[in-house]
């Protein structure tokens, strides 16, 4: 049976006649060529210094003769002493002290895109927020956060805050769900404007580069939708597409700006909430009218999102862990019970009560070949068996789990309001033996903003446009159970672990009892059949440390240093995959490891072999994580990519600072590894490149690189479950 179910979608398929929407994906907005008009942006040389373009009214709001200036001369100041020889910021971004302009002042940051350093000015306040409100702001808010009894509390405290701090018309408080749309959960707008609370919009609002930007760019504001673009120029410079990710002036997407006006938005600013480097949300602030932030109420911004992101984690953490402790507690008493009462794979009706309640189920049965007894709400016997036949064909894994039934298994519409949403494990291999936890329907009515199925026009033809209508739709899904969460699939699983260790136990008892005159045979068999299977995992080993011997021995006899290299680098591959088996076969689980002790082994392997220097530069930190034995591979052999170059091109194969840190979101890893070195060790065409980019694409991931300036930081985000189970 698949360990994860496939949910139905509230949406219906995309037929070959419609466009994809996708192709929002690949707008290049992070090289618009332009900027927003009410700051200047200026492109010097990062050698020199030399100004070669700029964007903006520089020469009346600046210096008519800006072209060919060095910085320090324009900006008054020392420009140098915050760049490095190699002509990089000695930070990602660097704030400097506020230039006097023609008739106004400009706070000035500097950014570096490529051998470019790219200086963003922009009109200063005339009078700035006094730093003891805004302290005294952030602390207040700190408290608050931190009272909070949950999430939802949170955010309505923060769309207070925020639109305390913005002073904008409406604040809310949007969350990414799983399939990529968002919801509205928290709002503090203006009385005489309507509310989106509660209200959907579907992932096609935010492409996926966009979303990407909201991660490298934490803060972002449109004063004036209505704005006409200031092009860079002199074009003969040649700057039209340098990249413009770290600059807050960044030009909009035409397509978002008109979004923005069928909203009837006159302003906009949106803050990124991440939880560790994923975006988990947004605060989008709306105001009626044109309205700026500036750079201080920016940094405020930021620093009270950051502030939010924390206290997030610690609540989505603290829910697990209650919920965790809570099975457990439930698990602990059940297999004791079954333990001394009956059959195991038969529990009283006392016992099925419990088992009901303890993954919150309005139905439990269990079926032992034709014989069923049921708890709660369920449907018909015969439904049940029908059921359970189907399930017994399925792949058998650990444990089968949807929360729409009727799309995987179609006769379930007919009991579907009693049994939407099923949750099975497999107790007895001998007969159809299975413990089935069944939820009812879900009837949801979900609110959005406008209908999403408009998004979508008929010709495939036609030139994509964003939604001009806001008001709600709603749209009613059926066929749908509250969703099995993570914990409680695991928890099933723990109990079909436990029973099955149970039933050994007494299966040994009982043969003990009943076959003494025969036990020195079965245990002659048994040792036998043991001594089989460690021979044959012994032989396998052997032979995986053969192999790493003669790549070592490879390595040692030749003369060419890059070959030698190769070798090196191959052996360490190798023993990625080496260190697997010998976990599973370690483990006595031939199906799942735990991903974080065989990464944290794998890092001291590697260690070793890059020689003593590297132990007391290497840090690491991994939440531990079930996952299927052929995606650990996966995934080992993308750590050992990643600290191979790192070790090569980072450090030239020096010893350096090298951190690696594996987390865990809902139903997704991510895997982090980030030097301190050189940062210019991107995806080449080398085989290590093509076999890395096959793994990730194995996991059905994504891999990313952020400079750290100093150093590069790759970050590695797949699903722990394969995809379409």
């Amino acid at each position: 049976m698949p360990t994860s179910a496939v949910d139905a979608t509230a949406f219906p398929a995309r037929t070959p006649t419609q466009p994809d929407l996708t192709l929002c994906d690949v707008e290049p907005i992070h090289v618009p060529g332009s900027i927003q008009p009410h700051g200047l942006l200026l492109i010097a040389d990062a050698r020199t210094l030399h100004v070669t373009a700029a964007a903006g009214d520089v020469e009346n709001r600046l210096d008519p003769q800006w072209l060919g200036k060095t910085l320090d001369d324009l900006l008054g100041q020392d420009v140098h002493s915050v760049i490095e020889p190699t002509g990089r910021l000695i930070g990602r971004s660097v704030s400097l002290v506020p230039v006097r302009g023609s008739s106004e002042i400009f706070d000035v940051s500097l950014h570096h895109s490529s051998d470019l350093i790219l200086v963003q000015l922009e009109p200063a306040p005339l009078q700035p927020a006094a730093s003891g409100e805004v302290l005294t702001l952030l602390d207040n808010a700190g408290t608050k956060f931190a009272q909070s009894a949950d999430i939802a509390t949170l955010c309505q405290e923060a769309a207070l805050l925020f639109r305390q701090l913005t002073g904008f018309d409406r604040v809310m408080v949007y969350r990414f769900l799983d399939n990529d749309a968002g919801c509205v959960i928290a709002e503090a707008q203006a009385p005489e404007l309507h509310s989106f609370l509660n209200h959907h919009f579907p992932a096609s609002d935010i492409p996926r580069q966009a979303r990407a930007l909201y991660v490298r760019n934490r803060v972002r504001v449109i004063p004036d939708v209505a704005y006409a673009p200031a092009v860079i120029r002199p074009a003969s410079a040649g700057h039209q597409f340098v990249d413009l990710s770290d600059v807050s002036l960044r030009s909009v997407s035409p397509i978002h700006i008109q979004y923005l006006k069928n909203m009837e938005v006159g302003a906009s600013a949106s803050v990124s909430i991440v939880r560790d480097g994923i975006l988990w949300g947004l605060v989008a602030c709306h105001n009626l009218k044109a309205k700026n932030l500036t750079y201080d109420v920016r940094i405020a911004c930021s620093a009270l999102a950051s502030s939010m992101s924390r206290q997030i984690r610690a609540k989505e953490d603290g829910e697990h862990y209650r919920e965790r402790l809570r099975l457990r507690s439930a698990e602990d008493t059940i297999v004791a019970h079954l333990d001394r009462h009956g059959p195991l794979d038969q529990p009283d009706s006392a016992t099925r009560e419990d088992m009901r309640q303890m993954l919150g189920a309005e139905g439990f049965a269990t079926v032992r070949g034709q014989q069923i007894e049921i708890a709660g709400t369920c449907p018909t016997p015969k439904q049940v068996l029908d059921l359970a036949t189907w399930l017994s064909k399925q792949p058998t894994v650990d444990a089968f789990r949807t929360s729409a039934l009727s799309v995987l298994f179609p006769p379930a519409q007919a009991y579907q309001d009693c049994a939407s949403g099923v949750l099975a494990i497999a107790v007895s291999s001998e007969e159809t033996g299975l413990f089935i936890w069944f939820r009812a329907e879900h009837l949801q009515v979900i609110e959005w903003a406008g209908n999403p199925h408009k998004a979508v026009p008929g010709d495939p033809k036609a030139v994509l446009t964003p939604r001009a209508s806001f008001e709600a739709w709603s749209e009613t899904v059926r066929g749908k159970a509250r969703a099995w969460t993570l914990a409680e699939l695991e928890a099933a699983q723990r109990l079909r672990n436990a029973l099955f260790d149970a039933r050994k136990s007494r299966r040994l008892q009982e043969l003990n009892r009943e076959l003494a005159a025969i036990l020195a045979d079965k245990e002659s068999l048994l040792r036998q059949k043991d001594y089989l299977v460690k021979e044959v995992n012994h032989r396998v080993q052997n032979s995986l440390q053969l192999v790493s011997s003669f790549l070592n021995m490879q390595a040692r006899s030749v003369n060419d240093a890059a070959l030698t290299l190769q070798l090196d680098e191959a052996q360490r591959r190798l023993s990625a995959v080496a260190l697997v088996h010998k976990r599973l076969y370690r483990d006595d689980n031939f199906e799942t490891i735990d991903l974080g002790r065989y990464l944290e082994e794998l890092c001291l392997d590697i260690q070793g072999s890059m020689g003593d220097g590297w132990q007391k530069h290497f840090s690491a930190n991994f939440d531990c994580l079930l996952i299927s034995a052929d995606r650990a591979i996966n995934i080992g052999l993308v750590l050992t990519e990643l600290i191979i170059n790192a070790n090569k091109y980072a450090y030239a194969g020096q010893p350096g600072p090298l951190s690696v840190r594996l987390d865990r979101h809902r139903s997704r890893f991510t895997l982090i590894v980030a030097d301190k070195g050189r940062g210019d060790h991107k995806p080449g065409a080398g085989f290590g490149t093509r076999m890395m980019k096959a793994m990730v694409d194995r996991l059905a991931g994504t891999i990313t690189y952020n400079e750290g300036n100093p150093g590069l930081q790759i970050v590695v985000t797949a699903p722990i479950e394969e995809t379409g189970a």
